[in-house]
């Protein structure tokens, strides 16, 4: 790991350590490596992170409040845990005091404490002197009466007591201006005459963000009580760019494996989503978090004609909608690595020509042309898709249908009355609308149609799905489909995604049965 050359070792016996090269000292002599390759060995900071350091504690200014902003995986939960430690059991340990660091979900928060735990545990001389309690995500210094917890907005702990030191982690996931969870923390340390709170992110989407206003404030203002380092590429690099890779990465080859980021860059080169994406989280340049899923060069590329699904191995996804939005099935046969794409639409009757209107798009004309099917009323009739679907299931080998559980529960008894059996109805596989279970299938679906392997025909109703259908990423870049604009229409993409998993299942045989990744769908 690299190291600086104004070390306290290099200082002399007689020169005092200034707070920062005490800090430092404490780091690299009592806090280990609490996991991977390296577990238990001392902690060794890189020149980024002992800038940080030196910055905060040897600001004459007294610092108030410091920022780093960094790309993802570059040690910044090793480095919140160990700046917790020496305010807990340290050099900057104070009489009675109390430390927190906070975060959006109850997953980071527990990742810090973890961290911190774990080094504290690993320390032969930090594990006599600190108690840590797993359920309450706190440590205890038993030397100064000090106390450290890990809180998460989710748990709703922000208010009560009085840190003196608060971390933030992950500020840049906080979506506008104002965040009543951050800001009960940040206004709790008015009882303290030198509170110190510390923020470490990747950057936020827009300008408008508050991890943003916050950097640009500290540029702005110069306020020399504002330490703020922010590692970023520049806005128009290139993604090969191996200056700007190392630009937003100070941890470049160390804690950030470059063979990641090589293989990521060139999957943005190909996709707009990615790239996006990349930007972000490798290249921590601010970026809205939502691009087009599929761009229209792929899309018309996959436009060729389905083959009919005859006896094929069928399977496909069902997106239930409200009583008067799009119902979409899209059903794929898989015949030797080829996806035979037949997505059928349903809309209620009644009102059509104003839906139409209303969403600015042909409704009337595809329900003429054969493209949309309609249903009796103002509103889906889940009775006539129930026996739509009991007819396509009497003509094709149907190996499993994805379902949105919701509306599910009115769907079932229509699927009984119109005859499905208990063994039919265990081919539905219920499939969650979130991260977890959209990234992957999305994955899939990119396979297929970066490869070419996908065939629609160019449905029109699932073109204007496709056109609609924009990525939106968490902040550890699992990805979702959303809405480019409120009256777009995207259900037949989220049925195609949804299918996805099950038709890589059937692609060949050396993969696992539907039966076998039925959970796995499922979250």
């Amino acid at each position: 790991m690299a190291s600086r050359k104004t070390t306290a070792s290099s200082r002399g016996p007689t020169k005092p350590l200034t707070r920062g090269e005490k800090v430092i000292a404490f780091i690299e002599k009592y806090c280990v490596t609490p996991e991977g390759a390296m577990v238990g060995q001392p902690m060794r900071l890189l020149d980024f992170q002992r800038d940080f350091i030196l910055a905060i504690y040897d600001n004459p200014a007294n610092t108030r409040r410091a920022y780093l902003s960094i790309a993802r995986k570059n040690g910044k939960t090793a480095l919140i845990a160990a700046i917790v430690l020496a305010h807990l059991v340290g050099p900057e340990a104070l009489q009675n005091s109390r430390i927190v660091s906070a975060a959006l979900s109850r997953k980071q928060a527990a990742e810090v404490y973890g961290y911190a735990s774990k080094m504290a545990l690993l320390s032969p001389q930090l594990s006599k002197i600190t108690r840590s309690t797993d359920s309450a995500k706190r440590i205890v210094g038993l030397t100064m009466n000090t106390s450290y917890e890990a809180m998460a907005a989710e748990a709703k702990t922000a208010h009560g007591g009085s840190p003196v030191v608060a971390i933030l982690d992950e500020v840049g996931q906080v979506k506008g201006p104002h965040d009543a969870f951050f800001e009960a923390i940040t206004t709790s340390q008015g009882a303290h005459e030198n509170p110190l709170l510390i923020a470490i992110s990747t950057q936020a989407a827009t300008d408008a963000d508050l991890f943003s206003t916050w950097l640009d404030d500290a540029a702005e203002s110069k306020d020399p009580r504002i330490v703020s380092h922010v590692y970023q590429a520049p806005a128009d690099c290139d993604l090969f760019d191996r200056e700007a890779w190392a630009a937003a990465n100070p941890a470049l080859d160390v804690f950030r494996s470059l063979q990641d980021v090589e293989d990521y860059a060139e999957r943005a080169s190909r996709l707009p989503a990615d790239e996006q994406s990349f930007r972000w989280l490798f290249l921590n340049q601010r970026v809205t978090a939502s691009a087009p899923f599929v761009s229209k060069s792929v899309w018309e590329a996959c436009a060729a004609a389905p083959s009919p699904l005859g006896r094929l191995p069928v399977v496909a996804g069902l997106d239930l909608s409200s009583t008067t939005d799009l119902t979409a099935f899209v059903a794929i046969g898989v015949e030797r690595g080829t996806w035979h794409v037949h997505p059928t639409f349903w809309l209620p009757a009644d009102g059509l020509r104003e839906k139409s209107r209303a969403d600015r798009v042909p409704y009337d004309l595809w329900e003429k042309q054969g493209f949309l099917e309609t249903t009796r009323g103002r509103s889906i009739a889940y009775k006539d898709v129930a026996r739509w679907l009991r007819e396509f299931f009497d003509r094709h080998d149907v190996r499993g249908v994805a379902f949105d559980r919701w509306r599910w529960t009115v769907l079932e008894p229509y699927l009984r009355e119109v005859g499905f059996t208990d063994s039919e109805l265990e081919l539905f596989v219920p499939f969650g609308q979130g991260y977890a279970s959209m990234d992957p299938a999305m994955r899939e679906l990119e396979v297929q149609l970066l490869d070419g392997d996908v065939r629609h025909g160019g449905h029109p109703v699932l073109e204007m799905c496709a056109k609609n259908a924009v990525v939106q990423m968490d902040p550890a870049g699992n990805r979702k489909l959303t809405k480019e604009k409120s009256s777009g229409r995207i259900d037949g993409m989220v049925a195609l995604t949804m299918a996805a998993p099950l038709a890589a299942t059937h692609m060949n045989n050396n993969r696992p049965s539907v039966y076998e990744t039925r959970g796995a769908l499922c979250f």
